[in-house]
């Protein structure tokens, strides 16, 4: 929408009576003396005069006038463009069959100023959000570039470069150290300690008015790390004072740093200490909290979904992922949308509806196979002979997986090799071929030399390879030791879920 200067000379001569420039003045609070004053006058009467309407005002000279005290030649447009509507005094048209009377002029005046406020109340907020998004973007962007050098630093010098250089103590470095704790804490819950400490070091001196939001942002991804590292009571500790701090930050910047994301670790603990009434609460709080972001939104899903498969509630897992589904669909992720179809056909599997399942495998095949995911596609084999034994296709089962157990003993993924070999042991167990149980155990010794298996899967392990090497291995026994890794697997995951 054009404004009035647009079409009109800088020097077009205003109407007598300035309440426009009076306005200007007061709603600033400045006096016609320091007005003046500012303009270089001697004293205030050439103010006056305007005011009154004494002397006339061309558009151009109002601009100068007013632009000293901080109007920009916009406010006068849109001022003046506005000054006939709020009067309500159109003038007569001239005399016509379909001339307007007054009243309707009046009428269509105030359309206009419902449009034009209607278009202030929603505009200046979207180029507000606009701008912050981008000065956002921008920092998050500047602590990206600079990450690495503080990644390769030892821990001394990180607290000097930290302490002496103001672009290194951010909020946006903060927030990008917190993602690599979460990226860490699929690994080594050790490092990803390390480097929540780290952003906290640096939350905790960045500038007074985000202060407290950051440092609350901060402290939930050391509680999640120690979530990780199994330190329980640490990471309670820790998520009290991140809620502490993020609700005295309350004041602050509510978009920059998402509360989703605290409770959806907070949510990640409760699950990992079976929890999982408080579990589903937290992810019902991150859901409300996380708007309309849709990815927020399938991640809180896919979270929650978890939640109920650890439960042993495969019905409402599978639930939570249908409600997924058209999220995910809509926001075109790759990586996501095939963890989305593998975990429905798990579930389905979980469930024996091994037909659904099988008409799932193909397409979820595709898309790993596009992507060029290795693993993936190693766990749709492992998959598809679950599928397989559940068919019937016993012998074809226990050839799959067979071959499942190999690659990923080659691969050195412990908790893979020990679930698809302990899934090969029981279809032998169940065939009656105890002395084969012996043998797969013998495959999986080297998983009891590994760095990456938690103590309470390597002891439900040993207690599988004890009784398969004396052929005293049941199918009950298996079955038992296979919820019990894969308990103890769900508790190691990946931090964000």
């Amino acid at each position: 929408m054009k404004g009035r200067g647009a079409d009109e000379p800088e020097d077009e001569t205003l109407p007598p009576g300035a309440g426009e420039l009076i306005y200007l003045r007061e709603v600033l609070g400045i006096s016609r003396k320091d007005h003046a004053h500012r303009l270089g006058h001697a004293d205030d009467s050439l103010l006056r005069k305007y005011e009154r309407g004494d002397k006339p005002l061309s558009r151009g000279a109002f601009k100068a006038t007013v632009e000293p005290i901080g109007h920009a030649p916009e406010t006068v447009d849109a001022l003046l463009a506005l000054h006939p509507l709020v009067k309500h005094l159109p003038p007569e048209e001239p005399p016509s069959p379909v001339a307007l009377r007054r009243p309707e002029l009046v009428r269509i005046d105030r359309a206009c100023l419902a449009a034009a406020t209607g278009v202030v109340e929603c505009l200046r907020p979207l180029l507000i959000r606009e701008k912050k998004r981008i000065k956002a973007e921008a920092q998050r962007n500047e602590a990206e570039e600079i990450w690495p050098e503080l990644q390769v630093a030892s821990w001394k010098r990180r607290r000097e470069l930290v302490e002496t250089w103001p672009r290194y103590r951010t909020w946006a470095m903060a927030e990008r150290i917190c993602e690599a704790s979460i990226k860490a804490a699929a690994h080594r819950a050790d490092q990803a300690l390390d480097l929540a400490r780290f952003a906290l070091f640096i939350g905790e001196r960045i500038e007074e008015i985000f202060r407290d939001r950051t440092a609350g942002y901060c402290w939930a991804h050391v509680g999640n790390a120690q979530r990780v590292g199994e330190d329980f009571e640490g990471a309670d500790r820790s998520f009290v004072r991140a809620w502490r701090l993020w609700n005295a930050g309350v004041g602050s910047d509510p978009d920059l740093l998402l509360e989703w994301k605290l409770f959806s670790l907070e949510a990640s603990l409760r699950r990992a200490q079976r929890r999982f009434p408080e579990a589903l609460e937290r992810l019902d709080d991150a859901r409300k909290c996380s708007g309309r972001n849709r990815l927020a939104a399938s991640r809180i899903l896919m979270n929650r979904s978890n939640v109920f498969h650890q439960a042993g509630d495969a019905e409402s897992a599978l639930a939570a992922l249908e409600e997924a589904t058209p999220l995910i669909e809509g926001l075109g992720d790759p990586q996501l949308l095939v963890a989305l179809r593998f975990n429905r056909a798990d579930l389905l599997t979980r469930l024996e509806r091994y037909e659904q399942s099988e008409r799932l495998l193909l397409p979820v095949r595709q898309m790993a196979a596009a992507q060029g995911n290795g693993l993936s596609l190693l766990r749709v084999d492992w998959l598809e002979a679950k599928i397989c034994a559940g068919l019937g296709n016993k012998e074809e089962a226990m050839a799959r997986l067979d071959k499942v157990c190999e690659d990923f003993t080659a691969r050195k993924h412990p908790y893979d090799a020990a679930l698809s070999g302990l899934d090969l042991a029981l279809l032998k167990l169940e065939a009656g071929f105890t002395t084969d149980a012996k043998w797969v155990a013998v495959r999986l010794a080297w998983i009891f030399d590994s760095k990456k298996i938690r103590r309470e899967a390597l002891a439900a392990l040993r207690i599988f390879y004890d009784a398969a090497m004396q052929e005293a291995a049941t199918v009950e026994l298996t079955r038992q030791v296979i919820a019990d890794i894969e308990r103890t697997r769900h508790s190691a995951s990946a931090a964000s879920d």
